[in-house]
């Protein structure tokens, strides 16, 4: 069976490489990974190669015109598909450079056995091949040993054991060379059985470090991902910071404003009062500006704080109700920092300051089917006449209120967000309603 290169064996061999060769050059097509493709050109080039031993008649003339090239254009298909396998570019910067010239080598080499056929014949390809053969093999040799000491990795101990695996078969079915092919016929085999083998067994070792190199690509595209959406999210908590710091400033000029008017109005005591709170609100917030985010219980506790402070400020005070829903866990949701004050800040100096008599604001927080709804109702003459005199077009909203808008945003990455202003206006009542909608997610 053995002696036979038209059995089963053989056979099956020769259709593997094909169809090896077929599979990688589909793979290459789809994503254009030039892996796949110098990998597809040597499973053709091995199995044209090996099809010349059942050519007859003026095919087995050609092939040997193209014997030798063939093995040649293997040979560099290989080399490329290596050094784009184990990355030598990166790994083996100075070899890469020799691999290279040897791929060019082999390219030259190709035609030039052709010539030697047409002009002087096979007999000297022969000559010439067993010339070429050793310095190959001894530069390959070598090639394996730096490939197996300088790249760590289990890719290239595998890929050297599968090279090194087929060079031996295949320098045993050359030894027909020199010692002729009567002492294979003796142990029942054809010489170039052990290139058969040597081919398959190669390319099924090829084909598993492939496998796991696609692996590994996607492995690296996955941690690629994870590390652009940690950078993403670092992004979208430094732009949360800077609108936070844009906020900061106003709130506090509008502040130290307030106390300035106690000084000029001789107020001391309010003065006095409004600075203490003002000092534990400062202290609360600089608590809390490590993170761009905190607790909607640690919020309502420092807006808490803030409203004292508005309370002092407005003339004749104002109400302030805060309606929670109890089955809401407000220590486990978070929030933008402030994220309510601009809210509330407008209800006061845009709505209940431009009233006579009793002045009301009321925040409700409720869970509204798996969302957190927080509504900031007040009783002042409405947002649509504030605009009107504050001479603001339609399309404008008042700064903190737009800066704590896209903190949310941000947050929730526009993911059910929410946020509406309407006029609640009417012939009996005056006032403005704030609803701010957003994911119900804990911590």
């Amino acid at each position: 069976m053995l002696l036979d290169f038209h059995s089963e064996i053989y056979s099956w061999i020769r259709g593997g490489l094909f169809v090896l060769f077929i599979y990688h050059l589909l793979i290459f097509f789809q994503n254009r990974s030039k892996l796949y493709l110098y990998y597809s050109f040597y499973l053709l080039a091995l199995t044209i190669y090996l099809l010349g031993d059942i050519s007859t008649g003026w095919i087995s003339e050609f092939y040997k015109y193209i014997n030798f090239s063939v093995q040649f254009l293997a040979y560099a298909a290989y080399v490329a598909f290596a050094r784009n396998l184990l990355e030598t570019r990166t790994h083996l910067i100075k070899w890469d450079r020799y691999f290279a010239i040897e791929t060019m080598s082999l390219l030259i080499l190709a035609p030039i056995f052709v010539l030697i056929q047409l002009f002087m014949g096979y007999e000297y390809q022969l000559k010439a091949f067993t010339l070429v053969a050793p310095f190959l093999s001894i530069f390959t040799l070598i090639s394996y040993y730096v490939i197996f000491t300088k790249i760590n990795d289990n890719f290239s101990k595998y890929f050297v054991a599968g090279s090194l695996l087929y060079l031996l078969l295949a320098n045993i079915s050359f030894l027909e060379i020199f010692i002729g092919a009567e002492p294979f016929y003796k142990l029942g085999v054809e010489p170039m059985f052990f290139v058969y083998l040597g081919a398959i067994l190669q390319c099924i070792i090829f084909s598993i470090i492939i496998g796991f190199t696609i692996k590994r690509v996607e492995q690296r595209s996955k941690n690629a991902e994870v590390r652009l959406a940690i950078k993403l999210k670092e992004m979208e908590e430094l732009k949360m910071v800077a609108l936070q710091s844009q906020m900061n400033p106003h709130f506090l000029f509008n502040s130290l404003n307030s106390i300035n008017n106690f000084v000029l109005k001789n107020e001391v005591e309010k003065a006095s009062d409004y600075i203490t709170k003002f000092s534990k609100l400062i202290r609360v917030i600089l608590n809390s500006s490590s993170s761009p985010t905190s607790s909607l219980s640690d919020e309502l506790n420092i807006l808490a704080l803030y409203v004292k402070l508005e309370q002092m400020r407005v003339t004749g005070g104002f109400d302030y109700i805060v309606n929670v829903d109890e089955n809401i866990k407000l220590d486990k949701i978070k929030v933008p920092s402030m994220f309510l004050q601009p809210f509330i800040e407008n209800s006061i100096w845009h709505g209940i300051m431009k009233i006579e008599g009793e002045k009301s604001i009321e925040l409700t927080v409720k869970e509204d089917n798996g969302s957190v709804l927080c509504i900031v109702l007040d009783n002042g003459i409405g947002i649509n006449k504030a605009k009107q005199l504050s001479h603001m077009s339609q399309k404008r909203k008042f700064f903190g209120a737009e800066a704590t808008e896209n903190r949310i945003r941000m947050l929730y990455q526009n993911k059910d967000v929410y946020i509406a202003t309407k006029d609640v206006s009417s012939k009996d009542k005056t006032g403005t309603q704030v609803s701010i909608k957003f994911p119900l997610l804990y911590s």
